[in-house]
């Protein structure tokens, strides 16, 4: 019988490492598989491109994001330890701590939306169904409170309880999904479809750079945390594919679908951002309503859980000596006061939300860069231990990467603009196109480049500076055989 999982941000031994990569599949799509998926349908077009030019770019996005993932998640096999210990390779032991910070914030914001979307869909269903009013303050506490305690008990039952559970979840959601899918069909017009205009490369880069953060970017942070309880002669290939076919199934479907409903519908489409699932949930009949929250709450847990559970091991990184269970009690607590926050006393949800993936984006895909970079140059597996030893051959700070994760930053800022009036605190972004004299109406401004520039700066930086470094550190480090197998 499964336990609660003790291992925090130690080396996971190689009697605990039993898994295969096909069994990293269910926790990706059971965390993807979630009918708010469809909700990026209506923001993709929100960017003034058409239904084929959205639906190509989405799909393009949904894949590369999670192959993305699938590189980073290598390293979680080669070192049998958590992302965040894994990237003290390529920053340093004491350097990783600064996107560690990045990494902890990420998650807590992506578990929070997850927590407000489960909140806000609830109290819509309950009030089609009259069993509440339309802003019931009462429903949406008891759902709140609810919702994270779901949350918080898994994160803290651990990876082979979580594992269990994504293999019941994935057979509930998926096959509740597909009969919505079914009911919704006749929403769908294809003559509206086919009369939204095309847009501008530019507005398709935008639309594409949305959907990589949204997507695999917003996960990548995590993706070795999964793979560390991989046996060690797991292929590599093997464990990039089952990444990326876990991941991207879902999203490549229900973001498809999303755009045929929201393509077809204006009203849907903007009833979207205030409120993604319950939106959707207004196509249905009322006797299946029931249903379909109960497997929306379900879908947007699973999300949220493997993402409590990788912030409170993020947590650990950054120093914090408490055991891993208590770490993600802690993070539930942050959890639930900012669905609070959100729920009572923000405007809309999209807003914000955009504005979030879009800010913290930016330095998620200079890391990505920098650790896709690091895992392609090593041809050993990394030395455990010295991931723990500031002394060691992976030092206490890798100033260069610091340095280029700073340069990303400062270009990638620059180069992505806040375009939701709900999140003016982000209104400082886009120096670079005032600074360059850019209006706002031309095709880029609100392209949001700086994210894709911020993982290829990364990325290139990286080989360029630190290929030597990484070739001196196999030279004295006792690795075992090559990595990608």
């Amino acid at each position: 019988m499964a336990s609660v999982e003790m291992n925090g941000i130690d080396i996971v031994q190689d009697s605990q490492r039993t898994a295969k990569p096909h069994n990293i599949f269910l926790p990706w799509f059971a965390s993807n598989i979630s009918v708010f998926g469809m909700s990026y349908g209506a923001w993709v077009l929100g960017f003034g491109v058409s239904f084929w030019q959205a639906t190509i770019i989405s799909i393009v996005a949904v894949i590369v994001s999670f192959m993305i993932c699938g590189v980073i998640a290598l390293g979680g096999k080669r070192g049998s330890v958590p992302t965040m210990v894994m990237s003290r390779s390529a920053f340093g032991v004491n350097g990783a701590k600064v996107p560690g910070i990045i990494s902890w914030l990420t998650s807590i914001g992506w578990e929070t939306s997850l927590a407000i979307t489960a909140v806000l869909a609830t109290n819509t269903v309950l009030h089609r169904l009259g069993w509440a009013g339309s802003d019931s303050v009462g429903v949406k506490i008891v759902a709140a409170a609810i919702v994270a305690a779901l949350i918080v008990l898994g994160a803290v039952a651990g990876y082979h309880i979580i594992m269990k559970m994504q293999s019941v979840l994935t057979v509930i959601t998926g096959v509740i999904t597909a009969i919505y899918v079914v009911m919704v069909i006749p929403n769908i017009h294809w003559a509206a479809l086919m009369e939204v205009p095309n847009g501008s490369f530019a507005a398709m880069i935008g639309a594409g750079t949305m959907v990589l953060t949204g997507m695999g970017l917003g996960w990548v942070n995590i993706a070795a945390d999964w793979t560390r309880y991989q046996r060690r002669d797991a292929s590599g290939t093997s464990i990039i594919f089952w990444n990326t076919l876990g991941g991207s199934l879902g999203p490549v479907v229900l973001i498809t679908f999303g755009l045929m409903l929201a393509g077809s519908s204006q009203e849907l489409s903007d009833n979207i951002g205030l409120d993604p699932v319950g939106a959707l949930a207004t196509l249905l009949p009322t006797w299946f309503l029931i249903p379909f929250l109960l497997t929306a709450i379900l879908s947007l847990l699973s999300g949220a859980i493997n993402g409590i559970y990788s912030s409170g091991l993020t947590l650990l990184t950054l120093g914090i000596n408490i055991p891993r269970p208590l770490a993600s009690l802690i993070d539930g607590a942050i959890l639930t006061a900012g669905t609070i926050y959100v729920t009572f006393f923000s405007p809309t949800f999209i807003g914000p939300f955009q504005s979030f993936l879009v800010t913290l984006g930016v330095p998620l895909a200079a890391w990505a860069g920098i650790m896709m970079a690091d895992i392609s140059l090593r041809k050993r597996d990394y030395d455990e231990h010295a991931l723990f030893n500031p002394s060691g051959i992976y030092r206490s700070f890798n100033v260069k990467s610091l340095a280029i994760l700073a340069v990303c930053c400062v270009v990638g800022w620059g180069l992505v603009v806040n375009g939701y009036s709900d999140a003016s605190f982000n209104d400082w972004q886009g120096y670079l196109w005032r600074l360059f004299g850019a209006s706002d109406t031309g095709e880029w401004y609100y392209s949001n480049i700086g994210v894709v520039l911020a993982l290829i700066i990364g990325a290139l930086g990286y080989y360029a500076s630190c290929s030597g470094d990484v070739k001196q550190q196999e030279r004295r480090g006792s690795g075992a055989e090559a990595g990608l197998r």
